[in-house]
Parts: structure tokens; sequence; C-alpha cells
């Protein structure tokens, strides 16, 4: 199987009191590049995250969104600096010694200084914690592998449709070409006959003549790797695997063929099919890029 490099998948968990949502998408993209958006508290657990995700996808940019909902009662507590409060308290004290002043501060208006009581999160259990993380990123992942499985097996079957297109006019440029050196002999003897009159023509001339012209016109070698290539393609299409870079050079050596055979060609008919085959070629390209 092949795997496209867009995809989607999402995962839902919850348990006890605490709930983990992760999403992820995808395009194409030359190497695999993960970004990931999620709180504070779940920092710790980035680099697992990043190794996990290499055990599903190879390519692609990846968008990973994760919510995290703690609906316990007890995750904050109430902290109480006993140091920053009594440090408050002597200074409170000396400005009513300087100030000839009453000290009449109460234990609520105290308590309404910064940082006397705080709320503090509690501490969560690392490893409970990423026990649930885990199983939601391997339930969207799974999802997302499989919705790119889906769309690899829809570009496999397109691209080797347009493959066998591509060898049609391959197969037809093939059986013209013997054909086009035929019809120069016959219109060069023709005109040498129509120039000289009643002169002999001269054979072994004529012949030169065409075999410089068959010699120019000659696209065989293309023709052979250029069918070369079609069929590799479509073979690394049917055996799967991460094969997006390799189709997209065999591509780039198609369009290389298919460019020599067009600019050799003096025939109207092989021009029109060389012209065929680089846009279908480029079409194949432009899927390839969309595969793992």
């Amino acid at each position: 199987m092949i795997k496209s490099m867009t995809g989607f998948g999402r995962c839902e968990i919850a348990e006890a009191d605490r709930k983990i949502t992760v999403e992820m998408k995808s395009v194409n993209h030359r190497y695999l590049d993960v970004t990931i958006k999620m709180p504070k508290k779940l920092n710790f657990f980035e680099a697992a995250i990043r190794t996990e995700l290499k055990n599903f996808m190879q390519r692609g940019k990846v968008d990973l969104f994760i919510t995290y909902e703690d609906f316990t009662e007890s995750n904050v507590c109430v902290k109480y600096n006993k140091e920053l409060a009594a440090e408050y308290m002597q200074y409170f004290d000396r400005m009513a010694e300087d100030f000839s002043l009453d000290n009449d501060i109460r234990v609520s208006t105290l308590a309404r200084f910064p940082e006397i009581l705080t709320m503090e999160e509690q501490t969560v259990d690392e490893e409970q914690l990423w026990k649930l993380l885990d199983k939601a990123l391997k339930g969207a992942a799974e999802n997302f592998v499989e919705t790119r499985i889906r769309e690899g097996e829809n570009l496999r079957n397109d691209l080797i449709a347009k493959l066998e297109g591509m060898l049609a006019h391959v197969d037809f440029i093939t059986e013209r070409s013997p054909e086009i050196i035929e019809e120069y002999k016959e219109k060069l003897t023709k005109k040498v006959e129509e120039l000289l009159s009643d002169k002999q023509v001269d054979e072994s001339r004529l012949l030169m003549e065409v075999t410089i012209f068959a010699d120019k016109v000659c696209v065989d070698e293309e023709l052979v790797r250029l069918r070369s290539h079609i069929t590799a393609t479509r073979d690394a299409l049917l055996a799967g695997g991460s094969i997006g870079r390799k189709l997209d050079f065999i591509a780039q050596e198609m369009n290389r063929e298919a460019n020599t055979i067009l600019s050799k060609s003096s025939d109207l008919e092989i021009s029109n099919r060389a012209i065929e085959l680089k846009t279908e070629i480029e079409k194949v390209r432009e899927q390839i890029q969309n595969i793992e």
C-alpha cells in the first residue's frame, strides 16, 4: 500500500476526571515537519510525542493539536507564604514606628497582599498522564494513517491509469518512427527525380541522405528508457511503501526523455504525441508530490 501525505485524525480519551483530545492534519512536504500546539502542562512530553509520531509517518507537514481538561476538585490548593507575610509585618511595624501610627493590619488585610496566598496546581502523576496522552495520540495517529491509506489508494489507481495512457503514446511513437523514415525516403526520391528529369538517381547518395536523416530523428533510446521508467513507476506503485521521493526522481527522468523526443521530432503526429506525453508526465509529477 502507498500513503498520501494528506490526512486527518482525531481521538478523544476521557478517564476518571481527565479528558485529552488529539487532532492532527497534514499536507505534502519534502520531509517530516511536525508543529505541536498543546497546554504548557504537557510540554514535558514533546520529545516523546515526536518520537511516537515517527512510528506512523515519514513525510509531510503535520499540525498536531492537543487539549487537556482536568475536572478533579483537588487539582489546585492554596499556598500560604509565611516568610513573605512576616516580612510584610516587619515593614508595617517599622512604618508605624517611623510615623507614630497605629499598626492596624488585620489578617484579612494582610492576606490580600501579593503572593501571601496563592493558588497552586497539584502535582500530576506524569506516568499516568502520559498513558492517557499516549492512548489518545495513538488513536488519532491510527485514524490519521487510515485516511492517508485511503487517499493513497485513490492516488495509485489514478496514477496507474495515467501511466497506461502514457504507454499508449510511447507505442504510437514507436510504430510511427520507422514510417517517417520511409516517407522521407519516398519524398526525397521523388524530389530528386523531378530535379534530374531523365538522369539516373544516385542510390548511394540517396541512401546516405536518408541515413543522416534517420540518425537525426532517431528516438529509439529515448523510447526504451521512457518505457522502462513508466514500468518502474507502475511496479513501485504496486509494491507500495514510502516511495514518493523515488517516484519524483523517475518522473523528472521521464520528462527529460519526452523533451528529447519532442526536440528531435520532425513529424507533426509524433510532436503532438510528445506534447501529450509531457502533459501527462506533469500531471503524474503533481500527483506524486502527495505520496509519502
